[in-house]
């Protein structure tokens, strides 16, 4: 340890930066020093430099959260690879400096402008505002929400209100710790490369923060900020009505059924009420303990509806002393959608996101003719991702419409909604199974609230019309369309060298013919048909051995189809540090042998799992299966 006097104010760090004896880290505190405002993550900064932990200042200093078509998502803290008013405000500068490129007019960016919300999280509305300042500073009209508001509201608002772009503040179902900014584009979707590309390069082409960003009393004294709330709110609850016939209305008022309902301490329950008032539902009983917005999210250990049962505990425990049999849930702002139900046998069913996909899939067609009268549906479409149940596809074969895959992200399936819109088709529904649905074109995102309304309908229909319940329908839909078992889960890893070496390996699996992917499984007891490597380009199901789904280079993206039809995907991205894996497979309507299908699902799973992720499995951590039948 040296024995120089240690430093205590930014002056005096500056002072010692030969500390370090290390130019490009000297240079990164020296930066962090001079620029950052925030007295918390600069007092961070500075004990390390006090502590001369050198280590800790390169990982955090000397690397920088990547900025991707989802925008930044990451832990608060001190540090370019974290999430914190520095780093936000370098964001915001890039983002305005992007668009100022790509809109000149000034007339457009006065008018038009972005709009900005913001979830309940620790830090959330700050960050907010500090975007919003540098965006008034910048001449941009901003709408700025100044209150907490679901994601949904944001892609809506920017289609609603024309705006140039939309910016929300959250970390959707992450751990407390994290937060992030989520941009999308002028036509109300997520943007897609190559535009987080271009956004990057703005900002690290406008690191060093203005002055007058850190001013937030431009937020009082500009004329070009405005609340959207009063404007937007009862437009969305209108569009939301306007996809509910009469029909379903009455339905829903004469119907006792009842739901509970949770936002996992997010900021979903006000807006989910009136939802349920607009569509004459019976009013929602909430999980009192998870009602209100918590950034502690003091009773989950995660925040994430994909968690299951254990996600749903104190939802669960409130319908069964209320004596409820439906359980609905968003994840904390609101763009995801949960749901279980009692069956008979007094056990509770938690549904999928691929059954629930299939369950308003169905629905989505019977909304469509009851609000159209129009038994002609060869114009509509649905989408689904390439990770999801081919549930959608078996439907859109026997009832005449039309069915979209894309590549994972609703990125892809809003974007792609938006074109087929455009080109004169009707898009009814889109939806991922990590519980992602889009109703109608409303939204061109996951839409939570929305989707809770339709299943809450749904339900409500099912139970008056048929004396059906969800569980019951689902089983007919598999009648009708044929079965589809599904399994997915993932492998955690914090060495994305491993990762890479794991679909490498698979990309080269006979070591003595580089190029070759597995054949088979079990010993040749299932070979493989087809291999689609988005990854590279490739797909063998084509004579030419192109995908027709767009290439991928930044991701690992490798899907098998077996001879029995069994098929299994393969991916990993660099935010989340997972191997994910997703399986499917399917029968015909009049094959009912479902259990046995279940058990070959479960053993060739087992076997891919084993097989071609041997011998690195040592390296990861696998997470539980997540059941999807």
């Amino acid at each position: 340890m040296s024995t120089k006097k240690t430093p205590k104010t930014p002056a005096e760090v500056l002072k010692s930066l030969e500390l370090s004896g290390q130019e490009d880290l000297d240079k990164q505190i020296k930066n962090w020093v001079l620029w950052d405002r925030n007295e918390a993550t600069l007092d961070q900064v500075i004990e390390a430099v006090h502590d001369q932990d050198w280590q800790a200042l390169r990982v955090r200093l000397c690397n920088r959260i990547p900025f991707g078509t989802a925008g930044l998502r990451g832990g608060m803290r001190a540090g370019f690879d974290s999430i914190n008013d520095l780093v936000i405000i370098q964001t915001a500068q890039g983002l305005a400096a992007y668009l100022t490129d790509s809109y000149p007019s000034i007339q457009k960016r006065e008018t038009q402008g972005v709009v900005i919300g913001y979830d309940g999280r620790y830090n959330s509305k700050r960050f907010a505002q500090l975007t919003s300042a540098v965006f008034l500073n910048s001449g941009y009209k901003v709408y700025l929400f100044n209150r907490m508001t679901p994601t949904p509201f944001i892609p809506f608002t920017v289609s609603a209100l024309k705006c140039l772009a939309g910016i929300v503040v959250t970390a959707s179902h992450n751990p407390k710790e994290d937060n992030g900014f989520k941009v999308y584009a002028a036509n109300g979707a997520q943007i897609l490369p190559p535009h987080d590309k271009k956004i990057y390069d703005a900002i690290m082409a406008n690191l060093e923060p203005k002055p007058s960003s850190w001013d937030l009393c431009i937020l009082t004294e500009s004329p070009l900020v405005e609340d959207p709330y009063r404007q937007i709110y009862p437009m969305y609850y209108e569009m939301l009505k306007k996809l509910l016939p009469p029909v379903h209305l009455e339905t829903n008022e004469c119907s006792q059924l009842r739901f509970i309902y949770t936002p996992m301490h997010g900021v979903g329950y006000s807006f989910m009420r009136e939802a349920f008032y607009q569509a004459r539902l019976k009013p929602l009983i909430p999980v009192p303990e998870q009602k209100d917005p918590d950034p502690e999210f003091h009773t989950l250990v995660y925040p994430n509806p994909e968690e299951g049962r254990e996600a749903l505990l104190m939802a669960i425990k409130k319908a069964e002393s209320e004596h409820c049999t439906v359980i609905l849930a968003n994840d904390p702002d609101a763009d995801r959608l949960a749901a279980a139900e009692l069956d008979p046998k007094g056990r509770w069913k938690i549904f999928t996101g691929n059954e629930l996909g299939a369950l308003l899939a169905w629905w989505a067609l019977e909304n469509y003719r009851a609000r159209t009268s129009k038994p002609d549906v060869s114009n509509c479409i649905m989408l689904s991702s390439m990770v999801s149940s081919r549930i959608v596809g078996a439907i859109a074969r026997a009832e005449g419409f039309t069915h979209v895959e894309t590549l994972t992200g609703f990125k892809w399936m809003g974007n792609k909604a938006l074109e087929l819109q455009a080109a004169g088709r009707t898009v009814l529904f889109a939806f991922e199974e990590p519980l992602g649905f889009m109703f109608g074109m409303n939204v061109a995102d996951k839409d939570g609230i929305t989707a809770a309304t339709h299943l809450a309908t749904m339900a409500c229909h099912l139970r008056t019309t048929r004396s059906l319940t969800l569980i019951e329908k689902l089983r007919e839909i598999y009648d009708t369309y044929g079965y589809h078992a599904t399994l997915s889960s993932y492998y955690t890893c914090e060495d994305p060298e491993l990762i890479e070496q794991i679909f490498e390996r698979l990309r080269n699996f006979d070591e003595d013919l580089p190029g070759t992917y597995p054949k088979c499984i079990l010993d040749g007891e299932f070979e493989v048909v087809y291999v689609r490597d988005l990854t590279k380009g490739l797909d063998t199901a084509y004579a030419d051995r192109k995908a027709r789904l767009p290439m991928v280079p930044s991701e690992q993206m490798i899907t098998f189809t077996f001879t029995n039809g069994f098929v299994v995907s393969l991916r990993s991205t660099s935010r989340d540090h997972k191997l994910r894996y997703y399986t499917e497979i399917c029968a015909l309507p009049e094959e009912k042998e479902w259990l046995e299908l279940d058990d070959r699902l479960h053993h060739m799973t087992d076997a891919v799992v084993e097989e071609f992720y041997q011998p690195n499995v040592h390296g990861l951590i696998r997470a539980s299966q997540f059941d999807m039948q």
